[in-house]
């Protein structure tokens, strides 16, 4: 199921070029200067066409994403924190696609609230549940990336790196984006990678009370190398709304 080709550059980029550009690719080079022009329209197509195929995503995060916002054939990765994967912030990383009419997958998280998720505004006709694929985990990945417009992945152990190309060039061809949570999702093939820090609560009284709210730092960071991009949001805040902090918090209790 999950055993297929890898699609080569000129196979991806020929069928959009004009004519005498495919002339051009498949001859000889006579000179620097046409190689260099030749590659500059390919990465002017290929970046177009990335850039403008974003799904819609909740503004308190997408300001921090690169583009901004989530792309479409694009991995990204949910560092794990302290307190687990970060629950709330996979939940604001799916509230934004599924209020727009996108079907959304969860493989391989048991533990995956749904009363939760629908609290938070996702869209419960339009999300499927695999909590236990088992050793076929990837493969399970890779079919439902076919039909669903976001996956998000716990994988139970790292993946090699053949198979991330296989299944990162999948993405590309379906025009899936896919969410790795967990403490193996430091992939190589993520676009950016998203941290929380800094987690404060409110509700807790002293020795008594209910949480009501969190804010939290979310950091995210590129494996291109950029500076990373932090901001201060309420996950949630207590309405179950997401959104940035705009004053220093006066009646908070750090948790660790």
């Amino acid at each position: 199921m999950f055993e297929y080709g890898s699609m080569t550059l000129a196979a991806a980029t020929l069928p959009e070029m004009q004519d005498e550009e495919i002339a051009l690719a498949a001859a000889p080079a006579d000179s620097a200067t046409i190689i260099d022009d030749l590659q500059q329209r390919i990465r002017s197509m290929q970046a177009t066409k990335l850039d403008s195929r974003l799904l819609p995503t909740h503004p308190a995060l997408a300001e921090l994403l690169p583009g901004g916002g989530l792309k479409q054939g694009a991995m990204y990765s949910v560092e794990p924190t302290g307190t687990g994967y970060g629950a709330t912030l996979l939940l604001a990383l799916l509230a934004g696609p599924s209020a727009a009419g996108s079907w959304c997958g969860i493989v391989g998280v048991p533990e995956f609230g749904i009363e939760a998720a629908a609290s938070f505004g996702i869209d419960l006709d339009r999300l499927i549940l695999v909590p236990a694929p088992g050793d076929q985990w990837l493969a399970v990945t890779a079919a439902i990336a076919d039909v669903l417009t976001v996956v998000v992945i716990k994988p139970p152990r790292q993946a090699s790196e053949g198979n991330l190309a296989r299944l990162a060039a999948r993405l590309r061809q379906r025009g899936s984006t896919l969410i790795v949570v967990g403490s193996h999702s430091a992939w190589s093939q993520s676009e950016a990678m998203l941290s929380l820090s800094q987690s404060s609560w409110s509700g807790i009284g002293d020795g008594a009370g209910h949480l009501t709210a969190r804010q939290v730092t979310v950091t995210v960071s590129t494996r291109t190398g950029g500076r990373p991009r932090s901001a201060r949001l309420w996950l949630p805040d207590p309405e179950l709304q997401f959104v940035r902090v705009e004053a220093p918090p006066t009646h908070l209790r750090a948790v660790g």
